[in-house]
């Protein structure tokens, strides 16, 4: 289905700034066009960007050209859009921002698949560049700029000498050292959440999985997969050494170098009793696709205190066609939430939005029953980092209708849920019972 274009009554109440559109010639050369208007794309919309939507490019922040797609702009004098001959251009935003509206192109047959990234349309006017993205989180936690590269690497090294035997220890100095994982890089800084991926192996299949992909599958994982299972003491020795450092301390199993959580749910508990019964303290979170109802109760008495649970949708269809669970089903996922809010977990959300795709009646009706029949407690509005063309192929049936953009999409669901907080990372909340 080819792109519909909106320029009706919401193009003529435009304010400054209007960004131009981006083009990049063959040798990567990035220029503003003095003449057309940039686009995004909402689902199969394109249109100009609501002035709510866009925001100066936050620092950390990176440039891609999009190779196979043509960059498509809007011309004011004729009210047309116009297909260049230079290739399309896309911003990855910083963490802490959700993206509002992908970049505006015309693909070629033969375009490669893009990286699991996420496309953000992107502009310039005014002497900055601007980009179709929200900032939903103040917290600073993946914000490196103002840090020196050397002072990572060096707390890296620092980890692996002071734990030479520790096989956690040296994954995720790897983590930071060879794939710039901004977890792992807060672990060897001694700050904010201490990963500690277990799982090898995973129960789902998901589209976009960053640790496994099929050959063929178009793009390659952008990280390595953990290679052993931890023992209780390996993780525990982690605990302790960076509760010591920071003061406000998250402990997050469930990372994008390994499998599912949950089907190590007991060296989770474990771990985690172990850990408060050598006085940890702090907040002890799982990642988590939510699969096995049944782990809720014994984490929670472990002394895990939070579970995020990651959703594309709040609706089966969707939900199943972007997972592709194997030994579980969406209805799974519906009781563990219920099971953790019964004995007293935190629940969020990881609530990975496409701009067009998740802000539709459909899925707010939907997701408001969610909210409804479990109160969970936090929506984190992640970016579903996928070629945007696959994302339509995939997922475009499932969301009919026409979109109503990721403000007003937050707006009503607050109207409607007060309790209802929303953020991009796992918050700070303490011991066990101890409230936020």
């Amino acid at each position: 289905m080819p792109p519909r274009i909106h320029y009706g009554p919401r193009m003529a109440k435009r304010e400054k700034p209007r960004p131009h559109l981006l083009v990049a010639d063959r040798d990567g050369n990035i220029y503003d066009h003095p003449d057309l208007l940039m686009l995004c794309r909402r689902g199969e919309e394109m249109a100009l960007p609501r002035p709510d939507e866009i925001t100066p490019l936050p620092p950390d922040s990176e440039f891609f050209m999009l190779p196979g797609r043509l960059a498509v702009g809007f011309d004011p004098e004729t009210g047309e859009l116009e297909v260049m001959e230079e290739l399309a251009v896309a911003a990855f935003v910083c963490p802490a921002h959700t993206v509002t509206g992908v970049a505006a192109y015309a693909e070629d047959d033969d375009a490669p698949a893009l990286p699991l990234l996420s496309y953000a349309a992107i502009g310039y006017a005014e002497g900055k560049f601007w980009v179709c993205s929200k900032k939903v989180d103040e917290d600073k936690r993946q914000v490196f700029s103002n840090i020196d590269p050397e002072r990572i690497r060096a707390g890296a090294h620092k980890l692996m000498k002071q734990f030479p035997d520790n096989r956690l220890v040296r994954h995720l100095a790897g983590c930071a050292l060879n794939y710039g994982c901004p977890a792992a890089k807060n672990l060897a800084l001694g700050r904010f959440e201490c990963p500690l991926p277990t799982a090898r192996t995973c129960n789902a299949r998901c589209v976009g999985c960053i640790s496994h992909q099929p050959e063929g599958s178009g793009f390659p994982s952008p990280q390595e997969r953990i290679a052993f299972t931890p023992t209780v003491e390996e993780i525990v020795e982690i605990m302790l050494h960076h509760g010591k450092r920071e003061k406000r301390a998250i402990y997050s199993f469930g990372q994008g170098c390994e499998g599912e959580p949950l089907t190590n749910w007991k060296l989770l508990a474990d771990a985690t009793r172990n850990f408060r019964e050598r006085g940890g303290k702090g907040t002890v979170n799982v990642n988590t696709n939510a699969s096995l109802p049944e782990a809720m109760e014994p984490l929670a008495r472990a002394g895990v205190n939070s579970i995020r649970v990651s959703l594309n949708s709040a609706r089966k269809d969707p939900y199943e066609a972007y997972y592709r669970p194997v030994s579980y089903c969406f209805e799974d996922v519906q009781e563990s939430i219920h099971q953790a809010k019964k004995h007293g977990l935190f629940v969020s959300l990881n609530y990975l939005f496409f701009p067009g795709l998740n802000d539709t009646e459909e899925e707010l009706k939907t997701l408001h029953a969610l909210l409804e029949e479990t109160r969970l407690d936090f929506i984190q509005l992640r970016n579903l980092n996928l070629d945007p063309q696959l994302a339509l192929e995939l997922l475009g049936p499932h969301f009919p209708g026409p979109a109503m953009g990721l403000n007003n999409f937050r707006k009503r669901l607050r109207k409607t849920h007060d309790w209802l907080r929303f953020g991009y990372f796992n918050p700070y909340l303490g011991d066990p019972g101890a409230g936020e």
